[in-house]
């Protein structure tokens, strides 16, 4: 276990501070099916020019995806996925500094996203879904983000089950990050998450948000992508409600629980709320 505060993460060509407030991760699913916004952004162009909108808007990190994960979602050849992120990538790192997280659970997409220029891998298996994933974590000196799931995608929502949830996620994170270690992964290129929606009931996950300083003592940053995810239309009382103010609500506690990393759509309302929140709170 880590236990000194995680000030910087670090990236092969850079490093992000984290003691400045949440660093804003901004959202691109190249995909034709994602559970918000499929399709909106799966021409490349169209994807290119909302990614660059969100690092006008404040985004620190551009996590660009090329293959759904939400339930009951099936997988995609990693060709395919390839065909889809790529373009994108190799355009980005034309036009901006900020770093490009791939959000994959294959190798071989996470091993050409990061030739194109990607800094992080995004891993919602924490690591564990592709046994060549480590190898390409180790070699690249990529950063890493390693996500908690129930199950996979095609069955995490059936009938997901825990004791005690904050614990026994806590208890997987902090094996994940030990084997991480272990396989030669630097400490500071470490990061956590929770997997809010992943394998987890609504009131799962509203424990997991409730208590998610639990999570600081393990010494990496911890991220957390509740973004427009099934439990805000529930609490809300409406299904079909626009989520995105429901987003920012829980946003804005993650921020004040010292949540490192928070991955949203809307990262210019996100960005603009906390900017309001740190000037009233500055001026009183």
């Amino acid at each position: 276990m880590l236990t000194s505060p995680p000030w910087l993460w670090q990236l092969p060509r850079t490093s992000l501070r984290l003691d400045l407030g949440p660093l804003w991760m901004g959202i691109v699913n190249v995909t034709p099916d994602s559970f918000s916004d499929g399709g909106q952004y799966f021409d490349p162009q169209r994807a290119v020019e909302r990614a660059l909108q969100m690092v006008a808007d404040g985004a620190a990190i551009l996590d660009i995806g090329g293959e759904s994960t939400r339930p009951y979602s099936q997988p995609v050849p990693a060709t395919e996925e390839c065909d889809r992120v790529l373009p994108v990538i190799e355009a980005l790192v034309q036009q901006t500094d900020v770093p490009i997280s791939i959000d994959t659970s294959k190798a071989e997409v996470a091993r050409a996203a990061l030739a194109a220029g990607a800094q992080i891998i995004n891993d919602v298996t924490g690591l564990e879904g592709d046994p060549q994933m480590i190898d390409v974590a180790r070699q690249s000196q990529a950063a890493v983000c390693a996500m908690h799931m129930q199950g996979t995608p095609q069955n995490m929502q059936d009938a997901p089950h825990y004791d005690d949830v904050v614990t026994e996620i806590y208890d997987y994170l902090k094996q994940r990050q030990t084997w991480l270690l272990d396989q030669g992964i630097e400490p500071a290129r470490i990061c956590l998450d929770p997997g809010i929606g992943f394998g987890k009931t609504h009131e799962h996950n509203l424990q997991l948000l409730r208590q998610v300083a639990r999570f600081q003592p393990l010494g990496s940053p911890i991220l957390v992508g509740h973004s427009r995810k099934g439990f805000i239309g529930s609490l809300l009382g409406d299904k079909q409600v626009e989520r995105d103010s429901g987003t920012l609500g829980v946003s804005l506690h993650l921020a004040l629980a010292g949540v490192q990393i928070i991955r949203v759509h809307n990262v210019g309302l996100h960005s603009r709320a906390w900017r309001l929140w740190q000037a009233v709170r500055s001026e009183s």
